[in-house]
């Protein structure tokens, strides 16, 4: 049977674009309001819903488990050329699912 759970925050970026795979010490947690059964296979899929800065904010998942993630925004500009990764405060939704 698959369970899904969503929300959303307020997220912005003050720190420098992370280029370093698995350093995740700039990541906001997100934790599920109910965790997913132990073992659970979980998708998480975000959509920024606003538009207050004027470059683009690359969304960064990881650590996604049965009880949340963490999340952060890499900010980049046009054709794929990284920006500074900074970025104002911008609201993601998300979705939780098991597969």
């Amino acid at each position: 049977m698959s369970m899904t759970q969503s929300g959303k925050l307020n997220l912005d970026s003050p720190h420098s674009t992370e280029t370093q795979g698995g350093k995740t010490d700039t990541f906001q947690q997100v934790t599920f309001p109910t965790p997913f059964p132990a073992g659970s296979s979980v998708i998480v899929q975000v959509t920024v819903q606003t538009f207050n800065g004027p470059e683009t904010p690359g969304v960064r998942l990881h650590d996604v488990t049965n009880t949340g993630f963490k999340i952060r925004f890499n900010e980049i500009l046009g054709g794929g050329v990284s920006a500074d990764g900074k970025h104002t405060t911008e609201t993601v939704g998300w979705t939780a699912y098991t597969v």
